[in-house]
């Protein structure tokens, strides 16, 4: 992070195949940058980067307006239907060592289905998480809830759909600090949620004090 007008924050999306991780990453960017379509089989088969352009006067630190910039690195789904755990885990450190390696991560998402309950598939990814983000993982974690279109449909806000949550996806929030955002990437509105969704994690990165995550 910078001192000077402008503030770059650094994303990591992680979650299984057709978890709507890419179509996610391009809402966070506001771009197009992420393949994204459906598909019987995993469509990202590598890591890449995604940087959005300069948001002017979109936050202040120290009495100082400043603007953001956001980079978000987009990874293979796991399960994958073509990638091993360890060709998944290998791909992201080389990219995380390329591309965050000196800046860190300011948060990892754990990109969940908001209209399908937790399965095992879910608890392999987040052992991936912790293997790789390391003891500290659930200070650098959020969960993105994705097809929030699906849960208004059902009739559903975010207080009512975590009300009738499972206590394995109660707790893992509780292990993170209640870190979460919905997303849904129908919206005809799509750069006002964009901007209401970054504010949030704006939010997260100050409670967490501007802290960064060295992925080794």
């Amino acid at each position: 992070m910078s001192d000077t007008d402008e503030m770059t924050i650094n994303l990591l999306l992680v979650g299984r195949t057709q978890s709507g991780k890419s179509a996610a990453g391009n809402t966070l960017l506001g771009s197009f940058d992420f393949d994204s379509h459906l598909s019987p089989s995993s469509v990202t088969t590598c890591c890449s980067l995604g940087c959005s352009c300069r948001i002017s006067g979109f936050t202040r630190r120290n009495g100082h307006e400043l603007a953001l910039r956001v980079h978000v690195m987009d990874t293979p789904g796991y399960p994958h239907s073509s990638l091993s755990k360890e060709e998944v885990q290998q791909a992201m450190r080389a990219a995380l060592a390329q591309h965050f390696g000196d800046e860190g991560i300011h948060l990892a998402f754990l990109v969940l289905r908001a209209d399908l309950p937790l399965c095992e598939e879910e608890s392999h990814t987040i052992q991936l998480v912790q293997e790789l983000l390391g003891p500290t993982w659930k200070n650098f974690t959020a969960i993105l809830f994705t097809h929030a279109d699906k849960v208004e449909e059902a009739g559903l806000n975010g207080d009512k759909y975590l009300h009738i949550a499972s206590d394995t996806l109660l707790n893992l929030l509780s292990s993170i600090q209640q870190r979460y955002i919905f997303v849904d990437n129908q919206a005809n509105t799509l750069q006002q949620e964009r901007k209401t969704i970054l504010r949030k994690i704006m939010e997260f990165i100050r409670q967490n004090s501007y802290q960064v995550l060295l992925v080794k």
